[in-house]
């Protein structure tokens, strides 16, 4: 099962006649919603610990650290925790006053944030990908 998270339905339904086509509707359950929420709902149930092989995040960025520490405890050994636009336009590898204007403010603060408490966090592997705007992949080793 697939549960997929986003505040924009509209987002899930451009991508629903495809997976319709492909016979897979009934494999996704889509929660309209802001995803702490639902997170720390499904952790309200111990079952729900361990739980999850895979999950994607391309939210609100100055969450992502809280992202983290909820998906380490939904992933079970092995899973996988992939974070978006962790390069954040390139700017994460340059001194802030060289960055330009519109890539400043809280969401590089809060991706640089996430680099850096992900580099330390001994319970994942990293492997950080310069996919499009870069993708750090995150297996949970314990």
């Amino acid at each position: 099962m697939i549960t997929a998270i986003d505040v924009n339905r509209e987002t899930y339904e451009i991508g629903l006649p495809i997976i319709k086509k492909a016979g897979v509707d009934h494999k996704i359950n889509f929660i309209e919603s802001e995803a702490l929420s639902v997170l720390d709902q499904l952790l309200k149930y111990s079952e729900n610990e361990g739980s999850f092989d895979y999950a994607f995040v391309d939210a609100d960025k100055d969450n992502y650290c809280n992202y983290h520490e909820r998906l380490m405890k939904l992933l079970k050994v092995g899973g996988i925790a992939v974070y978006d636009n962790t390069l954040w336009g390139g700017t994460v590898a340059v001194p802030e006053e060289q960055v330009p204007d519109h890539f400043r403010g809280s969401s590089r603060q809060a991706i640089l944030d996430l680099n850096r408490s992900l580099a330390d966090d001994p319970r994942v592997q990293l492997s950080h990908v310069a996919l499009g705007d870069g993708i750090t992949i995150c297996r949970r080793i314990f």
